[in-house]
């Protein structure tokens, strides 16, 4: 859905660019604080947990300007990483056989998730000459990228988010502080330990902060 909404935007600028020539296109660089918070539910027990990473993040974007208005697209084409390190933990398990040995078993955990696919549909508004707002929804999918002992899997999530800014430009160049709070994620392990029930759940929270510059052509 994201790609075919991706295309028909495209699509629909160049059009109205090579009609009306209001059209702009261009490149941008983010300095991106990424911020997380999560909690992993197994059986009775929880572990709370923070992530964070600082990244450059690139972006691509198209943008049509109607008065005081601009409509625009901004597609990062390069994933990146929530937590700066990757989350290791080691499990001991301890269980008992019919013969009442006991058998102990050691697994190690490893957990990383990355942001892909990052699409950003956006409407600026000049209150004046230099300064504007913007406001706009983002896509994004969420990869993770974990090794789990158990073999586990909590799979990919497509997720939204809103996003509020400022913003200053001079000729070509602009300058701007944005937020972007991501909705609520909720993801299910696709299996769990032995006599563990029922599967892992992940819920986290996750929002940026992000200073970007951009050059318009």
């Amino acid at each position: 859905m994201k790609k075919i909404m991706l295309v028909a935007l495209i699509t629909t600028f160049t059009f109205v660019g090579k009609a009306y020539a209001e059209m702009s296109y261009g490149v941008s660089l983010a300095l991106t604080e990424i911020n997380a918070s999560g909690t992993e539910t197994e059986g009775t027990e929880q572990t709370n947990a923070d992530a964070d990473n600082s990244v450059v993040v690139p972006s691509l974007f198209a943008e049509y300007a109607i008065g005081n208005l601009s409509i625009g697209l901004d597609y990062v084409p390069l994933a990146a990483d929530v937590s700066k390190n990757t989350k290791t933990r080691n499990d001991v398990e301890t269980s008992v056989s019919g013969t009442a040995a006991a058998v102990t078993t050691s697994r190690t955990n490893k957990a990383q998730a990355e942001l892909e696919n990052h699409t950003t549909l956006y409407v600026n508004y000049m209150w004046n000459d230099m300064y504007y707002l913007k406001g706009g929804m983002a896509f994004v999918t969420l990869n993770t990228t974990e090794s789990l002992g158990t073999g586990s899997v909590y799979g990919n999530e497509d997720i939204y988010a809103g996003v509020i800014g400022i913003g200053a430009k001079s000729d070509n160049h602009r300058f701007e502080l944005l937020y972007t709070d991501y909705e609520d994620i909720s993801i299910t392990s696709s299996t769990t330990r032995t006599d563990v029930s029922p599967n892992n759940k992940i819920e986290a929270d996750l929002d940026t902060i992000a200073f970007k510059y951009s050059y318009a052509f």
